[in-house]
């Protein structure tokens, strides 16, 4: 800094002198080779000057980060309510490809009450608003879907809920209704509390602005805030939501019990990948061109009536690739039923679509074959195998050893009746969040193999009949050919967060969102129209089938 004042000084003399050069007699003419005294003077100006300028901003950086990081260091100091920070350190910008967060920021960790642990980033280029993310599965350590907003200049933060463990796992919950009341709906709704008395601690005032997003059980979050906690944010993106926990994990069982019929034995694929990919590409033959476009995914499932009856057995029962044994053929015509019992629908059927992709039905609901799918997890068959009887072992029964196989499943309402008051948010109510002008934006990929799109769909609609004006503050949006959170067969790549922030920000009410993959380098992305339900896109039958400009939104003229 004192270099750069020197510097500065310099300059300013230098001026001085070629003032009074300018102000003096002209001298004779000057060859163009022998510069005039100005000239030198003028480019000794503009070096000194560059170089000031460049000391300065150096020095302002350096000065900058020192400020940053006395400030941040000063957030341990805070003194919030029921919360103990355990560390606030300054993160400089980065490059870093592998890293979620590129900008700098102040990152600071903490507990709330006993055990709900957060991580809050306070980015140094504060844009005033606050941007939560939510956690999957059963959590167990800090998660925050919405990291990468923090590059954006939101300031951010992710809990474990209150626990520490696998996002499969969920012996924590065994004697501790604290937990599960905290994994439940109260650990979010804390986090967000503090975290925006955080920021107005750190940065002198309330945010602007508060969202929020998660996926699978973070959309289940999302869904409890809007219903359970309306004041917590302005704007809520809830993807894939695990709304019904305890009928989705009942539907596990369900599967479960199809698929692994014998909890004693090496627990093989229940229908081996070559099959599951011979079925799909017969769902395709018959189901794809339904829309006007074959380009291996299906718009809206509804429309495929697909028959398993349609596909060969196997001769002598012999298990082959391009036809069902018995076995096989039951598994399959479970997954794809819905779950019943006496008063009516549980869970809706699987819809057609992703049958033959490893991230897909292998990883989710017929198995991958005994291999240990979380590192650090123990063997399990598939992630719904996994989620469920984790689920009725420790939130229902407290039983360790509960065996899923043996398991009525015409008891579950009775059985899961105290529970769902806690974990579901089916409530369509949201009076309280629409009153105070809050958003919510629902989307769903049809090819999820682990929470059903239709289960979603019932809900909001629900919704529109509590609430014929519903779709001023709730949108829903269907993305075909999509997996659990992402992937799969078409563009999901979509940009929810700016779509909830113009809603919210400038009243742009979302009708139509454009979803993106990325093509191989030197290729053109492909691009799709999500539309608003219950309107969908349709190919307007000229243009290229992958650019979203070749498509209008139209709602269907029926439905089944």
């Amino acid at each position: 800094e004192n270099l750069a004042a020197r510097f500065a000084t310099a300059t300013a003399f230098a001026g001085a002198v070629v003032g009074i050069r300018l102000r003096s007699p002209p001298e004779p003419a000057r060859t163009l080779l022998s510069p005039h005294p100005r000239t030198v003077a003028s480019t000794m100006i503009q070096r000194l000057a560059c170089s000031a300028a460049l000391l300065a901003t150096i020095a302002s950086t350096a000065h900058t980060q020192r400020t940053a990081a006395a400030n941040c260091a000063a957030v341990r100091k805070q003194s919030l309510t029921d919360v103990k920070i355990t560390e606030a350190v300054a993160v400089t910008a980065t490059r870093d490809s592998t890293t979620p967060v590129h900008v700098a920021h102040c990152r600071v960790a903490g507990t709330i009450g006993k055990e709900i642990h957060f991580i809050a980033l306070l980015p140094d280029a504060w844009n005033g608003k606050f941007f939560m993310g939510g956690g999957g599965g059963y959590v167990g350590s800090v998660d925050n879907s919405a990291i990468g907003s923090v590059d954006e200049g939101y300031a951010s933060v992710g809990t474990d809920t209150g626990h520490e463990g696998s996002p499969i796992d969920a012996k924590w919950a065994l004697g501790h209704p604290d937990r599960v009341e905290n994994f439940g709906h109260l650990a979010v709704h804390r986090t967000a509390e503090m975290a925006k008395a955080l920021v107005k601690a750190y940065y002198g005032k309330d945010p602007e602005r508060s969202y929020f997003r998660g996926c699978s059980n973070g959309g289940r979050q999302a869904l409890m805030e809007a219903q359970r906690y309306p004041a917590d944010f302005d704007g809520i993106v809830a993807a894939a939501p695990a709304l019904d926990f305890t009928n989705f994990a009942t539907s596990f069982i369900r599967n479960a019990q199809a698929a692994f019929p014998n909890p004693r034995a090496t627990q093989g694929p229940a229908v081996p990948p070559e099959v599951l990919a011979f079925v799909e590409r017969r769902v395709l033959q018959a189901c794809d061109a339904l829309d006007g476009v074959k380009d291996g995914t299906l718009e809206d499932p509804r429309d495929c009536h697909f028959k398993l009856s349609s596909i060969t057995a196997c001769p002598a029962d012999r298990p082959g690739a391009d036809c069902l044994t018995k076995a096989q053929r039951t598994v399959l015509d479970r997954i794809y039923a819905p779950t019943s019992d006496a008063r009516g629908e549980v869970y809706r059927g699987q819809p057609f679509g992703g049958e033959g992709h490893g991230d897909g039905w292998p990883a989710w609901i017929t198995g991958v074959g005994p291999h240990e799918l979380i590192p650090g997890t123990g063997i399990v068959p598939s992630l719904q195998f996994a989620f469920g009887t984790e689920f009725y072992k420790y939130f229902v029964f407290g039983d360790s050893t509960w065996d899923y196989s043996k398991y009525d499943l015409r008891n579950w309402r009775r059985d899961t009746q105290k529970i769902a008051a806690i974990l579901n948010t089916t409530d369509p109510e949201m009076k309280a969040f629409k009153a105070r002008g809050g958003k919510l934006i629902i989307y769903h990929g049809w090819s999820d193999p682990a929470l059903n799109a239709r289960q979603t769909i019932a809900y909001y609609d629900q919704v529109l009949k509590h609430d014929a004006s519903a779709r001023d503050h709730a949108r829903l949006f269907l993305v075909p050919g999509m997996f659990h959170c992402g992937g799969g067969t078409g563009p999901n790549e979509a940009d929810w967060r700016g779509a909830i922030a113009d809603w919210v920000e400038r009243g742009h009410a979302p009708d139509r969102v454009i979803a993106r993959e990325r093509g191989a380098k030197g290729s053109a992305d492909k691009t799709h129209p999500l539309c608003a339900y219950p309107a969908r896109a349709v190919y307007d039958g000229k243009g290229k089938t992958d650019d979203a400009s070749s498509y209008s939104c139209k709602a269907p003229s029926s439905r089944p």
